[in-house]
């Protein structure tokens, strides 16, 4: 018997030795999986430097050179205003008065030759009325034409035509003098001799004047012109380096946003593969404790019974038979504890019978410890669900119930595994609270979930019923079902 307890300590003391480190590593993956799950992004500087600086530099340059050009284009069309205000507009007046002082010359000049024409029968001081509404007109038209004649003309130009204008009318009444005294062939000599030639020359004066308009007038068509190409060669020019900064910004933003990504993805896949290697060791370290407890502890408990039963059986008048009937029943009870703690860190019907089988034996199990009424329903043609496949759906939907019973305030429950032809759907539903009155004390669970999700290269859902409640659902391909321990 000694011996048989020396055996029964030191396979205790062995067991405990070895489970003490797995645990400890198991505490480990816990804790690094809570990190992740408040570490969901990587920081700034792991993805190198930011293109925002760079971007936000090249905008305020562009808006810079959007400002400068717009105050040039504006100053070009305040000077092509001012071009044809100043030059175009002031021509077109001059010219237009010029034409009018050079009809009243014609018209001058018409009366001049019907008043050296012998065959009509009016004296020469019946023009006088006629010359007179000229001159005003005249006077007039040379008043306009002064206050919008260009600058650039000569005041010798202006002395000219204005003491011609007064010779000629000087001229005039000295004519009209010598009609009124009745020497009309003295006065026709008058007009002859002086009038018709100072006529002419202010005719000439006045063509003059006219053709140095119209070469005005080219010179600012010209110019404005000139003006409309150079803003047309600005604007251009303008375009194309608004194009070149464009392109040359959208590169960099393709080529950062490219690095980003590529770090961003090269940082997921990290973490995703070091999310799955937690994942696994703690699966195994849960499958080696399991089987520790159940191999290691359970048989020494067992021993420990049958110890106690055949210390019974020779000493059945002893007085210490009462005690060793509580021992015995202590150590049935340690038992099964120790078995039902087994079969929750990793139920051994998932290695032997499949996920189906676990789930039966799994569910009723929930119902009586927690008092959810669980309803379960199975739909489709089943086919066997495996290895890690098999673990990672029951984790899933072992986090999910864990979360109706704790969290959910809702006594009941539904289970729904839907087996499709592409793949396997697994729901759990309940009517509690929901997963946003939830969402704060939900940690480390749910980014287990969508590890797991990501694994088996499936998709989570998290829904809420018409209801009320939520309703976490669970899609896996078939192609992820023939997944078998390595």
């Amino acid at each position: 018997m000694n011996l048989c307890n020396t055996r029964v300590l030191a396979g205790r003391g062995e067991a405990l030795r070895s489970a003490l480190p797995l645990a400890s590593g198991l505490a480990r993956a816990r804790k690094i999986l809570r990190f992740l799950s408040h570490r969901r992004t990587p920081r700034a500087n792991t993805l190198g430097r930011s293109p925002t600086a760079a971007l936000l530099f090249g905008l305020a340059i562009t808006l810079l050179t959007v400002l400068s050009y717009s105050r040039y284009i504006t100053l070009q069309i305040s000077r092509l205003r001012s071009v044809q205000r100043d030059l175009a507009d002031r021509n077109r007046k001059d010219s237009l008065q010029l034409l009018r002082i050079q009809n009243d010359l014609n018209s001058l000049g018409l009366a001049m030759r019907d008043m050296l024409d012998h065959d009509e029968p009016y004296p020469l001081t019946a023009w006088m009325g006629q010359f007179q509404r000229i001159r005003a007109d005249l006077e007039d038209a040379i008043r306009l034409e002064d206050q919008v004649a260009v600058g650039r003309r000569t005041p010798e130009q202006r002395l000219y035509l204005g003491s011609s204008l007064a010779q000629f009318w000087d001229a005039v009444d000295r004519t009209f003098a010598l009609a009124k005294e009745n020497k009309e062939e003295e006065a026709r000599e008058q007009i002859r001799l002086s009038l018709q030639a100072r006529q002419a020359a202010l005719n000439t004066a006045v063509a003059r004047l006219l053709v140095e308009n119209n070469e005005s007038e080219e010179q600012t068509a010209l110019s404005i012109a000139q003006i409309y190409d150079h803003v047309q060669r600005q604007v251009y020019v303008f375009l194309a380096g608004a194009l070149v900064a464009i392109l040359f910004t959208g590169l960099y933003l393709i080529y950062s946003n490219r690095r980003l990504f590529a770090q961003l993805s090269a940082v997921s896949e990290q973490r995703s593969e070091l999310a799955q290697k937690l994942i696994s060791t703690q699966e195994s370290t849960l499958r080696y404790i399991s089987r520790e407890l159940h191999d290691e502890f359970g048989q020494i408990l067992t021993a420990i019974g049958c110890m106690l039963s055949r210390l019974r059986s020779r000493s059945p008048e002893s007085p210490l038979l009462p005690e060793l009937r509580e021992i015995s029943d202590i150590t049935q009870s340690a038992l099964e504890k120790v078995r039902s703690l087994s079969q929750a860190l990793h139920p051994v019907t998932l290695d032997e019978a499949g996920l189906e089988s676990t789930l039966d034996w799994y569910l009723p199990k929930v119902e009586r410890q927690t008092g959810v009424a669980i309803t379960y329903e199975k739909s489709g043609t089943p086919f066997q669900v495996e290895g890690h496949a098999a673990v990672h759906i029951y984790r899933v939907l072992q986090e999910a119930l864990n979360n109706v019973t704790r969290h959910a305030e809702s006594g009941e429950a539904w289970v729904r595994l839907k087996y499709l032809p592409d793949g396997l759907i697994c729901e759990v539903e309940d009517h509690g609270k929901g997963l946003a009155a939830q969402a704060r004390q939900h940690g480390i669970g749910l980014v287990a979930i969508r590890e797991r999700a990501e694994l088996l290269s499936g998709k989570i859902e998290f829904l809420r019923p018409a209801q009320g409640g939520t309703l976490v659902r669970l899609s896996v391909p078939k192609a992820r079902m023939d997944l078998h321990e390595s």
